[in-house]
């Protein structure tokens, strides 16, 4: 089984705090093409603040921006020689695969993957000055890690046996040090204030998202389900949490989320929801962070809490009742009036007979009145709620031979 560190990188790198920064680039190659849709070969990925900015794969061969301000800031020349770079990361990983799998004595028949992920960490005073907090630099064989880079030593750390000849011979080699540590500390630094610069300059420009926090039924008839939504959004980057007494809650208080989704007119939404005891009378809220719009608002619940099942079908059930009620007093009324209305006609009647018409005929009653009310007049409604820097030792010394 082959396990990718993206998803464990993902988990890692994420930002709590909003005065942290990260800069971060990941590489993934495997032993031959993976026929999975999505799966490449190799993929490259720049991420800053966990957020993708730039991306290549073996099948576009090409190094593309992934933000908007990414395509507008940065000219062509960086992207030709960004692919040009990626192209050649491409061929030092397919060959440094092969070197593991007969260091390692696997067979060539398995699918193995081999995984570089390097960059920075800073913390923004402020005065929004980064300082260096530190950098990181390590490979990955089949899941499991291989070799790390100790910036603060400045010496290479085999995760495995099979590792220790790489550690040792690059060890050796001061200048690839030095770049290595140069590049945490320094270049990658730089490029991070800049990217940060140009994703600034942007804020404010996107649709704000709006927020609604609603509670629903849950199956449990002694609870209830707290949903915080917020939709409208046109870039994908947000942050929600659900509070309980101004502390957020997480997948281990129940917290659930459908993720980012598309709307229909190209917008997106995200809903998180969580299952609460009706009797509970703690506040809760909803916080909402979209950087994209500089928006930040917590929403408060306004405590309404969902009708009970059976008081809900009390409430649709009984104007019926009284409808129904009501026709069969009506109808009841009609009827007696009706009969009344013969009997005194045949009263009549009876009074002109015995005084003896001369031409010989009565005045009659109707011969069969049609039905005042049937059926169709009582329908039902059935009731629905809706709710580059090249590296100069690449090809030379970086190698695992």
């Amino acid at each position: 089984m082959i396990v990718l560190w993206s998803g464990v990188f993902f988990g890692t790198l994420v930002a709590t705090n909003t005065e942290t920064h990260s800069l971060t680039y990941i590489y993934t190659a495997f032993s031959h093409p993976v026929k999975l849709p999505g799966i490449h070969e190799f993929t490259a990925m720049g991420l800053l603040d966990n957020r993708m900015i730039d991306y290549y794969d073996s099948s576009e061969q090409k190094k593309i921006p992934k933000q908007k301000w990414m395509e507008e800031r940065l000219q062509q020349e960086y992207w030709d020689k960004g692919t040009q770079s990626r192209q050649s990361k491409q061929q030092w990983f397919k060959v440094n695969i092969d070197i593991l799998i007969n260091r390692m004595r696997q067979t060539t028949n398995e699918t193995h993957v081999l995984q570089w992920m390097h960059g920075c960490t800073a913390k923004e005073d402020e005065n929004g000055n980064l300082t260096f907090v530190r950098g990181v630099d390590k490979y990955n064989y089949d899941g499991d890690d291989f070799l790390s880079f100790d910036d603060g030593h400045q010496v290479w750390v085999a995760a495995a046996d099979e590792a220790v000849l790489t550690k040792r011979k690059w060890d050796d080699v001061t200048a690839l040090k030095d770049y290595t540590k140069g590049y945490l500390e320094k270049e990658c630094m730089e490029w991070m204030k800049k990217f940060l610069e140009y994703s600034k300059s942007q804020l404010g420009n996107a649709s704000r998202p709006d927020v609604f926090v609603f509670a629903t039924r849950a199956k449990e008839k002694t609870n209830a389900v707290l949903t915080c939504l917020a939709t409208g959004f046109d870039t994908k980057d947000i942050i929600l949490n659900i509070k309980r007494n101004s502390r957020i809650l997480t997948a281990d208080d129940g917290v659930k989320s459908s993720r980012v989704r598309p709307n229909e007119d190209n917008t997106f939404q995200r809903r998180d929801y969580v299952e609460f005891l009706r009797t509970d009378s703690a506040s809760y809220s909803c916080e909402v962070v979209h950087q994209a719009s500089n928006m930040r608002v917590v929403k408060a619940w306004d405590n309404r809490l969902p009708p009970l099942e059976e008081m809900s079908i009390v409430l649709y059930v009984l104007p019926l009742v009284l409808v129904l009620v009501l026709a069969v007093l009506v109808a009841g009324v009609l009827i007696f009036l009706q009969k009344r209305g013969k009997l005194s006609s045949s009263d009549s009647s009876s009074k002109g007979s015995s005084n003896g018409s001369s031409n010989g005929s009565s005045d009659s009653t109707p011969n069969s009145s049609e039905p005042l009310m049937n059926g169709k007049y009582f329908t039902f409604l059935n009731l629905k709620t809706h709710s580059n820097k090249n590296h100069i030792f690449w090809c030379v010394f970086n190698m695992f031979l």
